[in-house]
């Protein structure tokens, strides 16, 4: 559904992508990892056609770049940016109700993304008066509508509580199941494991690895266990036979109150591969 290949973007002097490849399967969730300026909002705003790029080629559904603004282009995406906004002076329903009528999409449409979200109750409400959360699930609504092909999401999930990024999260998993094809970008590790198929680590304008987020944390893990003993302290033994006595006395030992071995999350193998915190 979507392929890039050495796509560039420049900004003056500036290298923002400096020829980046990747692909994503149709209902595939596909992540685009990285810390704030590495890149990733320059390439959504690429496959959106709000930006044009500076070499490289892009084919999102079928469409090449050179079509990007066509609306027949347009009608088949769902995005939700940090440019997405909802008309303030209407209410949740209301606005709703205008881009299902924009997107032709059928009256019912409007009752079954609310309730999904969890905002049912509040449709009669002015946005004005909704908080952010709410805000940001009524703009995932707005995204979903008309069920696209291919969702493109920048941060959907940025700053706001816990339980209103699960409920964003359950949708997204609804909508993947449905077979839709769905790119975010994000800093939230968690959030990328627990969606992503798979991942693309992006930094300074370069995908330095792709993979898929229970791979990565495999190939980067350290041949090395864990003891934590009732006391607070933890000794790291290598699991080799060398330690073989010695681990497996640790099974028996009632002061050890933990054993694990070396699983790194995936902000770790990012921070491995990279040698750059995710902030």
């Amino acid at each position: 559904m979507i392929h890039v290949t050495n796509l560039k973007k420049t900004f003056g002097n500036e290298h923002a992508l400096k020829g980046i490849d990747f692909e994503v399967g149709k209902g595939e969730v596909f992540g685009l990892l990285g810390p704030s300026g590495s890149g990733k909002t320059t390439t959504i705003k690429l496959l959106t056609g709000e930006f044009k790029p500076d070499g490289g080629d892009i084919e999102v559904n079928g469409t090449g770049s050179r079509h990007f603004g066509r609306t027949s282009y347009v009608r088949n995406l769902g995005i939700l940016s940090d440019k997405s906004s909802l008309y303030e002076r209407l209410t949740v329903k209301d606005n709703l109700e205008l881009f299902r009528k924009l997107y032709g999409a059928p009256k019912k449409v409007v009752d079954e993304v609310l309730d999904k979200v969890g905002l049912a109750d509040e449709k009669d409400k002015r946005v004005s008066k909704l908080s952010k959360g709410m805000k940001q699930r009524v703009l995932l609504c707005k995204a979903v509508l008309h069920k696209p092909d291919v969702m493109f999401l920048d941060e959907p999930t940025s700053a706001l509580d816990p339980t209103t990024t699960e409920k964003i999260h359950e949708m997204l998993e609804d909508l993947k199941e449905e077979g839709t094809t769905i790119m975010l970008t994000t800093h939230n590790m968690d959030e990328a494991t627990r969606l992503c198929g798979r991942v693309a680590f992006l930094h300074e304008g370069v995908i330095k690895e792709t993979g898929a987020p229970e791979v990565l944390r495999h190939k980067y893990k350290r041949n090395e266990v864990h003891l934590t003993y009732e006391d607070g302290g933890v000794r790291t033994v290598g699991r080799d036979q060398e330690n073989g006595g010695l681990l497996k006395e640790a099974l028996f030992d009632d002061s050890v109150i933990d054993i694990r071995t070396d699983f790194p999350t995936l902000g770790e193998v990012f921070k491995k591969v990279t040698g750059k915190e995710l902030v």
